[in-house]
């Protein structure tokens, strides 16, 4: 599997503020870029997976509304999560 619970932990911890912080919004919008760019790469080869498309463009709905809200409340969070993301924003 492609999202297995040591990578979710790596991705957590080099993210949010530790190992178990899953609730962060940076360790959330980390988690999601990574399933965005899995689930891209998924679709450049399966471009007929409607299910996965819509998926996809669910998850990149919800890590928009994450930005958003790191946006207008915290903007020094939102440059650093964007930056080293390596988001377009």
């Amino acid at each position: 599997m492609y999202l297995d619970k040591e990578k979710k932990v790596e991705i957590f911890s080099q993210y949010g503020k530790g190992a178990t912080d899953t609730g962060s919004a940076e360790a959330q919008i980390a988690l999601f870029t990574y399933r965005i760019k899995h689930l891209t790469e998924h679709l450049k080869k399966n471009h007929k997976d409607h299910g996965t498309a819509r998926s996809l463009t669910m998850m990149v709905g919800r890590r928009r509304k994450l930005l958003k809200y790191l946006y207008v409340n915290d903007i020094n969070r939102y440059r650093a999560i964007v930056k080293a993301l390596g988001l377009r924003k």
